[in-house]
């Protein structure tokens, strides 16, 4: 398989807090911001509530890792379904000394037509 690159561009905004965008995700998209907020997690000194932080998107991409791969499968195998949903926890542990994801949690539905 031949390389792939995927790009993403961060610039700080204010406090602990930027803006993370994807310059490849912006064309041909009828929508204009390709672009998400990120910050520190409230957990931490300075952090902020309600904003994606790089914890969530973690986790966020190994659920959306098993979804896809899913979705692969199931079209190779001429799986027939009708639904598929992820509940994910991602979990962040001080090991050492030092600040690791150590666990995602996934909890995976599928709704199978017969």
């Amino acid at each position: 398989m031949e390389k792939h690159h995927y790009n993403v561009d961060i610039t700080w905004r204010e406090d602990r807090k930027g803006m993370m965008c994807s310059p490849e995700l912006a064309e041909g998209n009828s929508h204009p911001d390709n672009c998400i907020e990120v910050a520190t997690p409230p957990e931490f000194p300075k952090g902020m509530p309600n904003i994606w932080s790089p914890e969530h998107l973690y986790t966020a991409s190994v659920s959306s890792c098993l979804m896809t791969t899913f979705l692969a499968i199931a079209e190779n195998s001429k799986l027939e379904f009708s639904g598929f949903s992820c509940k994910s926890k991602g979990i962040l542990e001080r090991v050492d000394g030092k600040y690791l994801m150590t666990e995602v949690i996934l909890e995976p539905t599928v709704t199978i037509k017969e």
